[in-house]
Parts: structure tokens; C-alpha cells; sequence
């Protein structure tokens, strides 16, 4: 039997199969026999609850599935489906049942909005059943163990699942639900795991039976022929098919470095193997977050100058402190904020508190002139001319020679033809352009079908400084996970950008695609995408012309 589906990654995995255990079944829809106070007050002790369970998970797994789990975890805080839930109990609904019901009407308005809201409401169903087990006192359906290798089987996999996967048992996973924008597939392409997601007819798989998942073409091959296992373990049997490190190139020969967005020196080393040509983000806020008071330059030149010994010889663009919004610093002056995400934040913050910033920058001044480093530093959250030359200014009297900003504030992309030749160079960061162009918090759940990078809107401000950097000769990056989608940095190129930044396990598809395609046809791509009317529309405009 075969059966197709959407494949992630280029590898290939031959094992036997087994299933993940039947989600806990639907609340039945039975009056309580509860009052409704009492009821409500199990359910906000069980949200909080499992709003911990998630971010503690998000913190064992690090990288971009804490991110992930963060965003799921304020689903269960979400106050519109806390207000239905609150309703539906005061009608009279059991605590399961008013769960139940008010996740799946979240779900299913996200689900009728397009492919990528709706893989955000697989999130949703998931905080429905962590709750509602909780609820009842039972446990979670979790990935089944087992003394040897096996292909993971399932209907669809929560986010808290597949970052936590034991990748020395599980080789391959194949989910019935799923497309490529679902949270299944960007970590199990972040793990560089292979996968096939969106198999339907998986259902009929049962555990035991050999299984082949080719992820290169989404086929997955049930009880397959002697002749087809042998022919699969010369393609690389249980691990992915490897490919050459080379450096990132376009079929022209244009040269587009990929890079390695990390979180800590000790991310450096796994980003080299998997090919990263040096890092276009490095994160700084680990040296911050857990501490009372800011790290001393002692302190951050030590863990800077491991970072950077790392990727010797290497590009390695760091960003300064990036506190507020949900990293809030009490030293910093952080207090409660109605709205932090448009509050005191990044550069901002770091402006009032101008001693921080100083001991940051040299810190990473003293580093590089320990090792050599091809260092260059950006600010975050920059939104105009006046504070671009600020932190240039501080930045260069300490002596940093390549500084720049990030620009993920609609006004400074809007500014460009200004603010970019003031610049050494400058990086996109998607992420918040994205949250600031569409008014979208990126925490807020009820709202997560706006965070979408493929908006016409935002890729229209990428061009405006993708046009500014190509008059004043500057650099342009981007170092945004959108870069993590094969189509997206191909438009990405085609808008402008000199070299993309990404999870190190998304260089390989990013590195095989971009070798498919010219500057030119990059740049047809990209218009394609610009004159679209929605974000769908606009990876799918891209994905049939590549197709």
C-alpha cells in the first residue's frame, strides 16, 4: 500500500510503525450538577496549570519550539475563549463540556481562515485536551516508547510532542493531519527529522507493519517488498539522505550566505555541522532574562568570545538586549504595561538605561578583538532615523565598526531610502514585522491567523528596503524564521535580501531550493507574490510557479 501526502525534508526512513494513542475522547454534553462557581474555579486553576506545564516544556526544548509552546501556552490564557468558557459554564455546561466547547468554536474560526490559521488551530484543539485532562485527572496520550527504532504514527502531533521527540528512537514521523505551515512540520524540519505530513489514508497503518517514508517525494510505503527496503537503504535507510555543506548559492552562482539564528554559544557548534556559514542572529537575552541585575562585562565578554570562537572566520551578527514586550526586566525599569508590545522595548528601553547598553557593546568589542571576529552588531526595535544614528553613534565610539539595526518596525521600513544608509547593514526580522504591520499581537492566540509573513503588506515593506539597500550598496538580511520556508526565501532573494538567517535544521531545504532557481526568476517570484490580494494567495502564486 502506498499512500501520499506532503513530504518535509529530503530524507528517508524505513521502520516499523507505531501509533500514538487515540486523543481523550469528547466531554459528553450533560448539564452539571456543580455550581457554577465552583466550576469556574477549577477551570482558571487548571488554565494556569497547564500554561506552566507548556512553557516549562518550551523551556527543556529550547530554540524555536519555545517559542512555540510560549504562543500555546497564552492559548489557555486567551481572555475571549476564558469570557466563552465563563459563559457557557454559567448555562449550565460542565467544566469539560464549556472547554471543549469554546477551544473547538477558537478552532474552528481559525480552521475557515486559510491553511496557516488553521494549522494554528490544531495548537488550539491540544490546550483543549491538556485542560480537559486535567480536569478529569487523567493523563495525556504521550509518544510511545520502545527498545528500538521506530516510524511514530499519528493523527496529527501536538507542538509539546514533537519538540520533545527521543530522536534515537523515533526516525520518522507520518501524521494524517498537517500541512507544511503546521507546527508538526516546522519542528520536525528544525530537527531535521523525516516526515510526512497531511498522509491520509495513514489510519490503515498498523503498529508493526515495515514502513518506508520518503520525505523527497511524500510517499509513505506500508509493507513494501524486500526490493524496496534495499533500494531505500542505499538512499540513506534510517537517516536523512546527506548532502554537501556547500555554501549558499542561486543556479546563477549568486552567492546567498545562509546563516544560523541561535540562542547560546552551545547552539554554535550543531549550527556548523548542519552547515550554517556563520549566524545571522544571535539572541543575547539568555545572559539577561534569569538575572536580578545585568550580567557584568566580564561575564558577557566570556560567553561572547565563545560564541564567536565558535564560528571563527565566520559572520556573526549579534543583537543587543531585546527586553520588554513578554521579557520584562526589572532592571530595566519594566513595570506593568497595558500593552507591552508597543511599550518600552529593545532599543527604547535600553536608551533610559544607556550604562546597559554600554557594558553590552563593549563586551562584544573586548570579544572580537580576543578572536578576530567578523562581528556585527544591530539594535532591535528601531524606529526611525533619530534612533538609528543614536545606536550607531554609541555602538562606533566603542569601537564597533560594522553596526546596524534590525528593522521590524513598519516605520523604519517605510523610512528605508533614510535610515538604511546610515547603516553598515541591516536584518528584517519577519517576526515582528509581521505583528506590527498587521496590529497582531504574536502572542495573542484569537489573532495568530494574522501572523503570516507571505502578506502582501509586509512583503511590500520588505521591498521598500530591499530597494534602499540595493541604491546605497548596504547589505540587507533577514533574519526572521520565515526564512525557514524554502518558498519564502526564494522571495526573500527576489525582494532583496543578500543572505537569510534561519533554525539550522531548515539549511538544507532552504540551500536545495535556492540552487533551483536564477536571481531573475527569483525576482519574478517575488513580484508574483507582491501583486497578490491575500497571504495564501501569495505562497500559493509562488509554490505553482515553482511547482
Amino acid at each position: 500500500m502506498q499512500i501520499t501526502g506532503v513530504g518535509v525534508g529530503h530524507g528517508i526512513a524505513v521502520g516499523p510503525a507505531l501509533r500514538m494513542p487515540d486523543p481523550i475522547g469528547e466531554p459528553p454534553d450533560v448539564d452539571s450538577q456543580a455550581e457554577a462557581s465552583d466550576e469556574y474555579r477549577r477551570v482558571e486553576t487548571t488554565l494556569h496549570a497547564v500554561t506552566d506545564e507548556l512553557v516549562a516544556l518550551g523551556h527543556q526544548a529550547g530554540g524555536d519550539a519555545e517559542e512555540i509552546l510560549e504562543a500555546q501556552s497564552l492559548m489557555a490564557q486567551d481572555p475571549a475563549v476564558v469570557d466563552d468558557i465563563s459563559r457557557r459554564i454559567g448555562d449550565g455546561k460542565t467544566a469539560e463540556r464549556a472547554v471543549f466547547e469554546a477551544y473547538e468554536q477558537y478552532a474552528k474560526v481559525l480552521d475557515a481562515l486559510g491553511e496557516v490559521p488553521a494549522a494554528r488551530g490544531a495548537d488550539v484543539r491540544d490546550v483543549a485536551r491538556r485542560v480537559i485532562a486535567k480536569l478529569r485527572g487523567v493523563a495525556l496520550p504521550t509518544v510511545p516508547q520502545s527498545d528500538a527504532p521506530y516510524v511514530l504514527v499519528a493523527n496529527d502531533l501536538a507542538p509539546a510532542d514533537t519538540a520533545t521527540l527521543d530522536l534515537r528512537q523515533v526516525i520518522a514521523v507520518v501524521t494524517r493531519d498537517g500541512s507544511t505551515s503546521s507546527h508538526t512540520a516546522i519542528l520536525a524540519r528544525n530537527k531535521n527529522l523525516v516526515a510526512v505530513v497531511g498522509a491520509t489514508g495513514c489510519d490503515a497503518i498498523i503498529n508493526g507493519q515495515t514502513v518506508i517514508v520518503d520525505a523527497e517525494h511524500g510517499e509513505v510505503v506500508v509493507d513494501p517488498e524486500r526490493s524496496a527496503v534495499s533500494a531505500a537503504a542505499e538512499r540513506g535507510g534510517t537517516v536523512s539522505t546527506p548532502r554537501p555543506l556547500t555554501p549558499g548559492r542561486l543556479a546563477d552562482g549568486t552567492a546567498i550566505p545562509l546563516l544560523a539564528n541561535v540562542g547560546s554559544p552551545e547552539e554554535a557548534a550543531p549550527a556548523v555541522a548542519l552547515g550554517a556559514e556563520g549566524v545571522g542572529l544571535f539572541r543575547t537575552e539568555f545572559l539577561y532574562l534569569d538575572a536580578r541585575t545585568a550580567p557584568s562585562v566580564e561575564l558577557q565578554r566570556s560567553r561572547y568570545r565563545d560564541l564567536m570562537a565558535a564560528f571563527s572566520g565566520r559572520k556573526v551578527v549579534v543583537r543587543v538586549l531585546d527586553a520588554g514586550a513578554d521579557k520584562q526586566l526589572a532592571f530595566l525599569g519594566h513595570t506593568h504595561e497595558e500593552n507591552p508590545a508597543l511599550g518600552r522595548r529593545g532599543l527604547r528601553a535600553l536608551r533610559e538605561h544607556e550604562d546597559v547598553l554600554r557594558d553590552q557593546l563593549t563586551a562584544l568589542a573586548e570579544a572580537q578583538n580576543d578572536t578576530g571576529a567578523d562581528l556585527w552588531v544591530m539594535a532591535p526595535m528601531v524606529a526611525d532615523v533619530d534612533e538609528t544614528a543614536y545606536f550607531i553613534g554609541v555602538a562606533r565610539s566603542l569601537g564597533l565598526s560594522t553596526v546596524g539595526i534590525t528593522v521590524e518596525v513598519p516605520s523604519a521600513a517605510v523610512l528605508a531610502d533614510q535610515i538604511v544608509p546610515l547603516c553598515d547593514f541591516v536584518s528584517i526580522g519577519t517576526n515582528d514585522l509581521t505583528q506590527y504591520t498587521l496590529a497582531a499581537d504574536r502572542q495573542l492566540g484569537s489573532v495568530a491567523h494574522y501572523q503570516d509573513p507571505w502578506h502582501p503588506a509586509v512583503l511590500r515593506l520588505i521591498k521598500l528596503i530591499g530597494d534602499a539597500a540595493r541604491v546605497s550598496n548596504t547589505p540587507v538580511g533577514v533574519c526572521g524564521e520565515s526564512a525557514s520556508d524554502p518558498l519564502m526565501a526564494v522571495t526573500l532573494v527576489g525582494l532583496g535580501a543578500d543572505d537569510l538567517s534561519m533554525s539550522p535544521g531548515a539549511l538544507a531545504d532552504v540551500r536545495a531550493t535556492l540552487a533551483g532557481v536564477t536571481l531573475e526568476q527569483a525576482r519574478e517570484l517575488a513580484t508574483l507574490a507582491l501583486v497578490q490580494h491575500s497571504a495564501a494567495d501569495a505562497r500559493a502564486a509562488v509554490a505553482n510557479a515553482l511547482a
